[in-house]
């Protein structure tokens, strides 16, 4: 399928009802306390996490029987179709578990192993993103765009975690960007991803990022008008870093960061 392709707004039509679904299914469990169990990463999970998820396989499944799915918690299925899902149905968990409303569920989809449609939905926040390259990024039904800042001094930068991010090897660049920007916040995890692509934000930035973290952003980055690249600059795949930008602070973000 090609950029501007309508089958890509129908697969966005469907992944948007069923980030609603998947995210209605969160809230029951939302401001309780879970108990987790912990993943051979070292990562929490819950019941709701894989309630979420199993919502997900089962109406895909049902619509889509010859697409693929890859997911956080029950790993792939069908690997080598030409449609493949990829989701991520709390990003956010620890947030989620202490009852802060920024996790989201995250649903992209690739076309012939490319990044097509991408959908952040925010249960808690009644806030929902979604895009398909060739037919605009939308927030809660209007058009979303990133924000015309050009100068560092003028910005708001974003990391999930800054003590983590100290401890990467992108740590010196982030200290100078730190020092560039106007303003520095940890409104992390997928939701700062979303800020820069509503234009709230200018630049986020995380030192590592799953496949199913980073799934829905280069199509809402882009159709957004802004970039979404691994630290290199490279159009990411299968993890690793992620900066998101309005695109005009993008060359200047990246070089930084790699000390360069």
């Amino acid at each position: 399928m090609d950029a501007g392709d309508p089958r890509l707004a129908t697969l966005l039509h469907v992944a948007l009802g069923l980030a609603e679904e998947a995210g209605a299914v969160t809230l029951q469990h939302f401001g309780a306390v879970l108990p987790s169990d912990e993943k051979a990463d070292g990562t929490p999970v819950t019941v709701a996490d894989r309630a979420a998820e199993t919502l997900l396989r089962e109406r895909i499944g049902a619509q889509f029987p010859d697409h693929g799915i890859l997911g956080e918690e029950f790993g792939e299925k069908s690997p080598g179709a030409s449609i493949r899902w990829i989701l991520d149905p709390i990003d956010g968990t620890l947030s989620f578990m202490r009852g802060v409303p920024l996790y989201g569920v995250l649903i992209g989809i690739e076309v012939e192993g490319e990044p097509r449609v991408g959908v952040a939905h925010f249960p808690a926040l009644r806030e929902t993103v979604g895009a398909a390259l060739g037919h605009g990024c939308l927030w809660n039904g209007r058009p979303a765009r990133v924000s015309g800042i050009r100068e560092l001094g003028g910005a708001l930068a974003l990391t999930t975690d800054p003590a983590r991010i100290l401890r990467e090897p992108m740590a010196p660049g982030w200290d100078r960007l730190v020092r560039e920007c106007s303003l520095i916040r940890s409104w992390g995890d997928c939701y700062g991803h979303i800020l820069v692509a509503t234009g709230r934000a200018d630049i986020m930035v995380d030192p590592v990022l799953s496949p199913w973290d980073a799934a829905p952003f280069a199509p809402i980055l882009s159709e957004a008008g802004g970039v979404f690249t691994d630290k290199e600059g490279n159009s990411r795949r299968n993890g690793g870093s992620g900066v998101s930008t309005n695109g005009l602070l993008h060359e200047e973000v990246l070089a930084i960061l790699r000390g360069t």
